[in-house]
């Protein structure tokens, strides 16, 4: 059993230019904020950025080895805070810590911390999943 304050995973993600291609292709997105240098700068953003959902996915799916299944999870919720600028050339890493934040009888919350750097870019990323 899993006690509050427990780290259950962590991984670091290297995001590149054609990760972020591939998931326009698989979710539509195409945007060109998340592809084109110009249209970005035309915007005002400091580069190119990763799909905030991408950011998302990445980070619950970072739990479904811990739990062995996905369909524990019973919700899931956050807040994009700052953006992931994907280099042109080395990419970007991201950083997820995935730590028990409460327990009860039917469930456990999972805070999910995501950086950039030394940047959080998701708030108060939140997992709540069936307890075994």
């Amino acid at each position: 059993m899993s006690a509050v304050g427990d780290i259950v995973a962590e991984r670091t993600v290297h995001l590149t230019r054609e990760s972020l291609v591939r998931y326009a292709g698989a979710s539509g997105d195409f945007n060109p904020i998340h592809y084109r240098d110009d249209v970005a700068e035309a915007v005002g953003l400091p580069g190119v950025l990763a799909h905030g959902m991408l950011t998302m996915g990445l980070a619950v799916e970072t739990i479904v080895p811990w739990l062995g299944d996905s369909r524990r999870i019973l919700g899931y919720s956050t807040r994009f805070t700052r953006p992931v600028v994907v280099d042109p050339e080395i990419g970007a890493d991201v950083t997820i810590v995935a730590k028990v934040g409460a327990v009860d009888d039917q469930a456990l919350r999972i805070d999910l911390t995501v950086t950039f750097g030394e940047t959080a870019v998701l708030g108060k990323a939140q997992v709540r999943v069936r307890a075994l």
